[in-house]
């Protein structure tokens, strides 16, 4: 029995793929000018911005399964399409924003999965997974997650400052120093800082060789690294508002927060260090060369 020959991709597979991930994004095009408004808007969502960047990156490390992966029509993606629409109108009728978008973004992906198939999907899962982080932040997800973070980094901030003898008082989230209030809400956002470091996070975890089991314990303890970094940004920024002018806060304040990023993924390294060091494994089992987990 002859077995059939898997089918390479083709300039028209690429020309169609692109026109019906055109059309779809045109077609919600007003759910997708809000998401990138908030985006652009409210720092606490700004992550969503990273998050395209996050997903390219995903797809091209793994760029060398796209020679077994084949273009593959499939019913589904019409499916998904329809589905898609159906989440939109329910949630532009119960008034749940996170509903219309998540509508928008299951339209676009159903007008690609039309085209490369399931297969395609299965082999770069990490990449399409990281699309989720397109859809900012619910209110409510917000609060649950931002106001104990601020409370904690306030106390804390508050201990260490307080351990080297600076004239600090602490009133909820309010930090008192050289009569100047910092507001811990505004100073240091927690809950961008909990949102943006769960991408670099997903991204770090899934652009290295790793155990499914550790990459779910670095996703899981994510929070605590927002926690620490939120620490490190907030003890000098309080520092800032207290001894310099406004101008120079607000400057090291809007710095710092992307810096953070930085300083996260370096945490996120030296814990692998440390893992290795300590002879824990955390490689996957391999037959071979080294593969990213699927």
């Amino acid at each position: 029995m002859t077995s059939r020959l898997r089918r390479e991709w083709r300039f028209r597979d690429g020309v169609l793929l692109m026109t019906l991930v055109a059309l779809a994004v045109i077609a919600t095009r007003d759910i997708w000018a809000n998401i990138f408004e908030i985006a652009w808007r409210d720092e606490e969502n700004s992550y969503v911005l990273l998050a395209p960047l996050i997903a390219a990156w995903l797809f091209w490390i793994r760029r060398d399964r796209l020679r077994f992966c084949s273009p593959h029509w499939t019913p589904t993606g019409p499916i998904v399409i329809g589905f898609g629409w159906v989440v939109i109108a329910v949630g532009y009728a119960k008034g749940f924003e996170i509903g219309e978008h998540l509508g928008a973004l299951l339209v676009v992906f159903g007008a690609g999965l039309s085209v490369f198939g399931w297969k395609f999907v299965r082999s770069f899962l990490p990449a399409f997974v990281g699309l989720l982080f397109l859809l900012p932040t619910p209110g409510t997800v917000r609060s649950f997650v931002a106001i104990p973070l601020q409370a904690h980094s306030a106390s804390i901030t508050h201990s260490i400052l307080e351990t080297f003898g600076f004239p600090i008082f602490q009133e909820g989230n309010v930090l008192s120093i050289n009569g100047q209030d910092v507001a811990v809400a505004e100073a240091c956002n927690g809950m961008r800082m909990v949102s943006a470091l769960a991408l670099v996070t997903y991204a770090f975890v899934f652009s290295v060789p790793m155990r499914q089991s550790v990459r779910i314990g670095f996703l899981v303890f994510s929070p605590l690294v927002a926690l620490f970094v939120n620490i490190i940004r907030l003890v000098p920024t309080v520092l800032f508002y207290g001894y310099t002018t406004e101008s120079t806060a607000e400057l090291f304040h809007d710095v710092s927060g992307w810096a953070m990023l930085g300083v996260a993924l370096v945490i996120l390294w030296g814990f692998q260090m440390l893992l290795r060091w300590l002879e824990i494994p955390i490689l996957p089992y391999s037959s071979g060369q080294p593969e990213y987990a699927r």
